[in-house]
């Protein structure tokens, strides 16, 4: 985890899943074996996009090794199943809301870290049923950190993001990607996900682009919002530190380790 001063939050960074076969000689050493690889990853990186519960669920006691197989401070954010937002009425996601929560997440304790509910690009703004979807969350597990990640352009309007802001939720920002950017904070925390990593640097991104988004991080731990980024609102903040969660995900993801890692030197 990033060192932080008292005027900041933490900041986590990390990379999806930890299973991937390309990783292999690159990231992980050749034969370390694979029941090793989340050991081995927790300890190079600060948190863990996992991306396994979006398509099914998981037993209680799968939750439980992975916390037990991470160090002290390590934060897992967890995809929320598909089926829960993959439908027209998002109204009638609480079934599948329940099952979820009730599915052993807790089992990773102290771990675990916001809830990612990621809707498809296919999926538009509806207010009153994302409204009842929000509510939904609040009324299950209103102490839980919520993130919506959502990819129609229609969401990019000021009546999404005060509803977001009315219940407490961050929208996922999406980084160096085609998928809608809103940049508004709407929670305590961030959630960034990056996805520019290219094939023609050794580390994903460029040392510039490392800097900005390491800067970025610090910006959004101290309260600050930072330039070049897409906000729909007024860019005005309370300067209250906030908790920072920054995953490289997609572009070249051989070199996402190597981006999370570059990231994590650059900020302490």
């Amino acid at each position: 985890m990033a060192a932080k001063s008292a005027a900041e939050g933490r900041i986590c960074v990390g990379i999806g899943g930890w299973t991937y076969e390309d990783w292999r000689g690159t990231f992980y050493p050749e034969g370390l074996p694979q029941k090793r690889e989340l050991e081995y990853a927790s300890r190079r990186l600060t948190s863990i996009e996992i991306n396994g519960t979006y398509y099914g669920s998981q037993k209680p006691a799968t939750f439980a090794k992975w916390r037990d197989e991470t160090p002290d401070g390590f934060v897992f954010s967890v995809k929320a199943p598909r089926f829960a937002m993959n439908r027209k009425v998002l109204a009638e996601a609480g079934p599948s809301i329940t099952r979820f929560l009730a599915g052993g997440i807790t089992e990773l304790k102290d771990k675990l870290g916001p809830i990612n509910w990621q809707f498809l690009p296919t999926k538009p703004f509806d207010a009153a049923d994302f409204e009842e979807f929000l509510a939904l969350l609040a009324g299950q597990a209103a102490a839980l950190r919520h993130v919506v990640e959502v990819r129609h352009d229609s969401f990019r309007c000021a009546e999404f993001v005060e509803l977001a802001r009315k219940y407490g939720v961050a929208v996922a920002i999406a980084g160096d990607s085609g998928h809608p950017q809103i940049a508004d904070t709407t929670a305590p925390f961030v959630y960034a996900r990056i996805m520019g990593t290219t094939a023609a640097e050794s580390s994903g991104y460029s040392a510039m682009m490392l800097d900005l988004w390491a800067a970025r991080a610090r910006d959004w731990a101290r309260g600050a919002a930072p330039d070049g980024l897409a906000y729909i609102g007024p860019r005005g903040t309370n300067g209250r530190p906030r908790d920072v969660y920054l995953y490289v995900i997609s572009g070249h993801k051989e070199r996402n380790p190597a981006a999370a890692m570059a990231l994590l030197e650059r900020l302490g």
